[in-house]
């Protein structure tokens, strides 16, 4: 942690252990994302009206569903604002000291903190509000994923390809 509160830290020039560690984490984030988007695929659906019946309950095929209780929304929230707050809040410290311009990692981070709220926020207004709400939520879930996929990606390439270095 000493060497990533230094003012000119870079990933490109930490030492090799750190990179190696860094890169650890951002695999195991990896994971985490692709095993999320399967979930999302698999079990809530990218059709606007699935993501809808998921949190509102409804006839889907043969099996009624049940809307999503207040108890259910909240243990979600209150879980995934922790975890995604603490993955944001380290991804975006190692995306912001690449080598990318400065607009570009504005640009990546403000996608992606809108991506996480409106994915805490979405499935309120879809089971509490209207069911068009859904199209806010499936758009949060691709700016999450494409913006913590530049994160991982961009971070992960400069801890990778500078191994020779240090």
């Amino acid at each position: 942690m000493r060497e990533f509160a230094k003012s000119s830290f870079t990933l490109r020039e930490a030492p090799r252990p750190l990179r190696l560690i860094y890169s650890g984490f951002l695999l195991l984030v990896a994971i985490g994302m692709l095993t999320q988007i399967v979930f999302e695929i698999g079990r809530i659906g990218v059709a606007p009206q699935s993501i809808s019946l998921y949190y509102r309950g409804g006839d889907v095929g043969n099996t009624m569903t049940f809307p999503k209780a207040f108890g259910q929304l909240l243990e979600i929230t209150h879980a995934h604002a922790f975890v995604m707050g603490v993955v944001f809040l380290i991804l975006a410290h190692l995306f912001a000291s690449t080598s990318w311009p400065p607009t570009f990692k504005t640009f990546v981070l403000l996608i992606t903190f809108a991506g996480i709220l409106g994915g805490l926020a979405g499935p309120w207004l879809v089971r509490y509000v209207a069911p068009g709400w859904a199209w806010l939520l499936l758009a949060s879930w691709v700016a999450n994923g494409l913006g913590m996929g530049v994160l991982v990606v961009a971070s992960g390439w400069e801890c990778v390809a500078f191994w020779s270095d240090t």
